[in-house]
């Protein structure tokens, strides 16, 4: 069966387990922001807001939108930022104020911030990676009963004949658990929780 996520010949459209549809993302540091939202435990859900009304007419926002528990904002990446006169980009900023959107900008600074930047990076490169039932089981168990643990003692609990922790980095691209990304290179001592 086709999975409306899965589309392999399309590197300009993101998607993850916060996204309901795939996300138009050309750019990529855009694509970079994605990632580190996808893996943000703040962050509940992305969508993507083409076009809006402002009076009878109909607007290009070209937003990607973060639902987060302080409401809903819409990305502005500094480095892949469109250019449009000064027009469209003030119509497009009355439709985004009237849509409710905060403004999130991130600049090219933010993105290279460490060591968020290498951390995200290893955790989506297991993004695809498949699970076992048994060892996804194992990890979300061991979560569930023990609470938040080091990634260390994590392994250490549910070790089998193969590593684990690819299939950690990949539940944690399904959003099913959460790491701390942003404290410290990603190792032993990295917090880890369920997200359930």
């Amino acid at each position: 069966m086709h999975s409306p996520k899965a589309r392999p010949g399309r590197p300009d459209l993101f998607s993850s387990a916060k996204t309901a549809a795939p996300i138009p993302a050309r750019h990529p540091a855009l694509r970079e922001a994605l990632a580190i939202a996808s893996l943000d435990p703040a962050v509940s859900a992305i969508s993507y807001v083409a076009t809006a009304n402002v009076g009878p007419a109909q607007v290009d926002v070209d937003a990607v939108v973060l639902t987060k528990l302080d409401g809903r904002h819409y990305l502005d990446v500094v480095p892949a930022r469109r250019v449009r006169d000064l027009d469209e980009e003030g119509l497009a900023l009355i439709a985004l104020r009237e849509l409710g959107l905060q403004q999130l900008v991130i600049t090219a600074e933010d993105l290279r911030a460490e060591p968020r930047r290498s951390n995200v990076r290893a955790v989506w490169s297991y993004k695809n990676r498949p699970v076992s039932v048994p060892l996804r089981l194992r990890i979300l168990k061991a979560l569930a009963d023990e609470g938040p643990m080091e990634l260390g003692r994590l392994l250490e609990m549910v070790s089998s004949d193969r590593d684990p922790s690819p299939a950690v980095m990949s539940l944690a691209c399904s959003n099913l658990l959460e790491l701390d990304l942003t404290s410290e290179p990603l190792g032993p001592s990295t917090m880890t929780r369920s997200r359930t």
